[in-house]
């Protein structure tokens, strides 16, 4: 606990005394550089895994007509009416 009242000694010489109040953080956690480049990379991973599943998901067929294409696609050759 770094709470107190300090003073400082130079060469004889001393400081007018200092009072240090230091509240320590009950919660904190430390986070380092390499903490911080993992979370950013799984951050980034799970980002692409979910565009590719938003990609897939939302389908991409341009091969397949919608109903209402197929029916005006057999009207305009005179079939299924």
């Amino acid at each position: 606990d770094p709470r107190g009242i300090y003073e400082c000694e130079v060469g004889g010489k001393t400081s007018k005394p200092f009072q240090v109040y230091y509240r320590m953080c009950q919660n904190c956690i430390e986070v380092d550089a390499p903490t911080i480049s993992g979370i950013v990379i799984a951050d980034v991973i799970a980002t692409v895994f979910l565009a590719v599943a938003v990609y897939c998901i939302t389908g991409h067929d341009k091969g397949r007509m919608s109903r209402g294409e197929r029916r005006a696609t057999l009207a305009a050759h005179g079939w299924g009416w």
